[in-house]
């Protein structure tokens, strides 16, 4: 199983998961509100003037587990909808499930979902 995380820019978010929804078989998708910083922030410049605050610049966080062959097409469909091509685009993380664990039944998943 692989884990993918996407920080991805929130005026993207229902362009992103509107195509995540029509996959099939996802088994779901996490989605989150952060906030974070990049080379830009880390560097001293700024998003834009509005971005400015303590906690750094809004971002939706995308969490999908899903079984190894189907990590590439949800990776492509969010690298997709989410591109703009410009800076603060975001970012997607791909990992390695170990294990998952049905909290409802306690049932312990190592190979698929």
């Amino acid at each position: 199983m692989k884990e993918i995380k996407a920080i991805i820019q929130p005026f993207v978010a229902d362009k992103v998961i509107t195509a995540l929804r029509e996959m099939a078989d996802l088994p779901g998708v996490t989605v989150s509100e952060v906030k974070g910083f990049g080379r830009r922030r880390a560097l001293g410049r700024p998003d834009s003037p509005d971005e400015l605050g303590i906690f750094g610049v809004k971002k939706i966080k995308l969490e999908i587990v899903v079984p190894d062959g189907q990590a590439p097409s949800v990776v492509q469909s969010i690298a997709k909808h989410a591109h703009t091509g410009n800076p603060g685009d975001g970012k997607i993380f791909v990992s390695t499930v170990d294990e998952l664990v049905e909290i409802r039944t306690g049932e312990h998943k190592r190979e698929a979902l």
